[in-house]
């Protein structure tokens, strides 16, 4: 039997619960298709902070790197606000991703049939459905460029530094162009060439790797035109491919037109089959230990990872095929609609998994 081997960060707020079910999930879809799980629990964020006193502890990332893969709930929450910005929880996710060479973030916009009439968006507009893939740099860019803090004019002024080099340009268009080819094979690239000398070299950059992919179709678009049209003509865009804090903002407003936060998974890939999941959303302090979490992307990213770490296609795609099921059947409180069952969240992944088998 083929055994993986996986670093389990729960991490705080909701992560704990939502990872649970999630693992019941991993494990249901182990009995089905013959492969078992190898848990290693270890802390990151806010609980290692309160443990340890750092948000990422070096036996935490030493164990990451012999792992196959890592899956991650959420981390942060109120109580470490205060904390200076290298010491709070998401210092811990920064330094992961880059520990591990996380360069490329996916993260899938879908809407799922039974949950339509979530999405903001008009029906006229979703058409048939929605499904984007963004793809979007992690480890460069603003949020891992020189910073600090200086006097101009004798008042206190504060800079962040945006900077890609061409080989991790190259690499992250070469990771969407082969998104693309297993998909649509259309590819929009995102920037904001006509006023950053970054967004010029990288819109340069990718223009060059297209010529190894002559099958895919590449256009370019502004970010704040792509933000428009994401809302104006969702169904027009298959894989997208930008920049970190580019990225950041644009799956976050995708996430709301698919309908929910609580439905969206992701995916962030090294060179070969590394990989950490985790749900997009947030740790919700306010709600944590209530039961009310919705945990199916948290479902959803563990079937993210079966596909794209360990090659397990078919029982991703059950996982996925039972997450739609258990839609037509029954809600947790965030999406919640009169005519289904109210239900928890270990309820609900209980519900995957009777589906599922």
């Amino acid at each position: 039997m083929k055994e993986y081997n996986i670093v389990v960060l729960k991490g705080d707020g909701i992560g704990p619960e939502i990872v649970d079910e999630a693992l019941k999930v991993l494990d249901a879809a182990g009995d089905k298709y013959g492969f078992k799980f190898n848990y290693d629990y270890r802390l990151m964020g806010g609980c290692a902070i309160d443990a340890t006193g750092e948000p990422l502890p070096q036996e935490t990332v030493d164990a990451c790197k012999v792992a196959d893969c890592v899956f991650l709930g959420a981390v942060g929450g109120p109580k470490w606000d205060t904390l200076p910005g290298k010491q709070r929880p998401e210092a811990g996710l920064l330094g992961i991703r880059g520990a591990l060479g996380l360069y490329a973030n996916l993260r899938p916009a879908k809407i799922f049939e039974p949950l339509k009439s979530a999405s903001p968006i008009k029906d006229s507009i979703i058409g048939d459905g929605l499904d984007i893939m963004i793809v979007r740099e992690l480890t460069g860019g603003i949020y891992f460029g020189e910073r600090g803090r200086r006097e101009v004019d004798g008042s206190p002024a504060a800079y962040d530094t945006e900077m890609y080099s061409v080989p991790e340009i190259e690499r992250i268009a070469r990771t969407a162009f082969n998104m693309a080819m297993k998909r649509n094979k259309k590819l929009t690239s995102v920037d904001k060439a006509n006023v950053l000398e970054s967004s010029r070299l990288w819109r340069e950059t990718v223009i060059r790797i297209s010529a190894e992919f002559p099958e895919v179709e590449l256009n370019h678009m502004y970010v704040d035109n792509c933000a428009m049209q994401l809302v104006r003509n969702p169904g027009q865009f298959d894989v997208i491919v930008t920049s970190n804090i580019f990225g950041d903002i644009l799956s976050d407003e995708a996430s709301m037109i698919s309908g929910s936060i609580g439905m969206l998974a992701s995916a962030s890939l090294a060179d070969g089959k590394m990989g950490l999941y985790e749900p997009i959303h947030g740790s919700a302090p306010d709600i944590a230990g209530q039961q009310k979490a919705n945990p199916l992307a948290t479902i959803l990213s563990a079937a993210m990872m079966l596909q794209y770490s360990f090659d397990e296609k078919d029982a991703a795609k059950s996982i996925e095929d039972a997450v739609n099921e258990a839609l037509t059947k029954a809600r947790t409180p965030d999406i919640y609609e009169e005519g289904f069952n109210k239900v928890t969240t270990s309820e609900m992944g209980d519900l995957v998994v009777s589906l599922l088998k």
